[in-house]
């Protein structure tokens, strides 16, 4: 496995319908395949793009309430016809892919539910799943890694692959600074971020969330970061409104590219240096972040907040509620 030191990332942000049963997803499926296209053959004089990225809910989005609703119109198995369609693709075109996520079900797990996004190599081959285990509550019915005491999987799996050591996590995760330290402290070297982040938490002032957090963890962990958004238009996915934005940062927090702000479909190509981050990583003394982190003053960090539900009873707004008023009497905060 030779090294590519530099090489570019594609971002493909989406704007397509949200289909309602599997059937709809085949369309989103072949959308996604033919950007793949548009990203590395269609950049080929200029670029060489090895890596392309879609956003959250690439194939389909939870657009019923309910865990049992979902499983019946729109849930998959990680080994699905949608995922073969792009692992196909990416055998063509010789690119690694962060898939768009999709509502995962698993026989293990019977009652539950994950948003799950794989990342594929350029044989075809699924290298790593994620499910994300920060969902967007009380809205997302999905489970986390963290509901399940007897989970055995890695919950945030580092791949070394001739890119570099790459790892995802989506949308929400992003939000706890804990997801990505995990990461870094297992030696990951560019974080992909897939996700839907809606209005008013994107690209503007003041409440450009969706920058400011990307650049963030970038800096603190030493990282490249490529994070793709959701550019769904108007009525696309209600009720929100979606700012793009996907961009490219770099280890100190550089803004390398980005896309455009406002919805819409759009391709934003951008560079990975590795011997620059990892030049920078032996060299420096100060702000070497990792290395810094002293893991004993936060022993608070372990202490049980948020309730682990115990059972695979059906998952709704209202008992999501529950939990988390649950979590702020544990901390001792306010429960209205």
């Amino acid at each position: 496995m030779a090294a590519l030191e530099r090489y570019q990332v594609a971002l493909c942000q989406l704007d397509q319908d949200n289909p309602r049963d599997r059937a709809g997803m085949r369309r989103n499926s072949l959308r996604m395949t033919a950007l793949m296209e548009r990203a590395v053959l269609g950049y080929e004089p200029f670029f060489d793009v090895r890596l392309v990225v879609f956003p959250e809910f690439g194939h389909a989005a939870p657009v019923y309430p309910t865990v049992a609703e979902l499983e019946r119109h729109l849930a998959l198995p990680a080994d699905n016809e949608e995922i073969a369609l792009v692992a196909a693709k990416a055998r063509e075109l010789g690119c690694w892919v962060q898939t768009g996520s999709f509502i995962e079900k698993d026989e293990r797990w019977p009652g539950r539910l994950f948003n799950t996004t794989l990342l594929i190599d350029p044989e075809g081959l699924v290298r790593s799943r994620y499910r994300k285990t920060n969902p967007w509550i009380p809205w997302e019915v999905h489970s986390s890694p963290h509901d399940l005491p007897d989970y055995d999987e890695d919950p945030f799996p580092v791949v070394d692959t001739e890119l570099g050591r790459l790892a995802v996590a989506t949308c929400y995760d992003w939000l706890f600074p804990e997801v990505l330290r995990s990461y870094a402290l297992k030696g990951a070297e560019v974080l992909i971020r897939i996700s839907a982040y809606m209005d008013p938490w994107g690209t503007t002032e003041p409440m450009d969330w969706w920058t400011v957090v990307n650049r963030c963890r970038a800096l603190e962990n030493q990282c490249y970061v490529a994070a793709c958004n959701q550019g769904a238009s108007e009525g696309r996915y209600p009720p929100f409104s979606w700012p793009g934005g996907s961009m490219l940062v770099d280890h100190d927090g550089r803004v390398l590219a980005q896309a455009s702000p406002g919805p819409g479909e759009k391709i934003v190509v951008g560079p990975i240096d590795l011997a620059a981050l990892r030049h920078d990583r032996a060299r420096r003394i100060g702000h070497d972040l990792r290395a810094h982190h002293r893991a004993e003053l936060y022993g608070g960090l372990t202490r049980p907040v948020y309730p682990v539900a115990e059972t695979a009873s059906e998952t709704t707004v209202e008992t999501l509620r529950e939990r988390i008023l649950e979590a702020r009497r544990r901390l001792g905060g306010n429960e209205s």
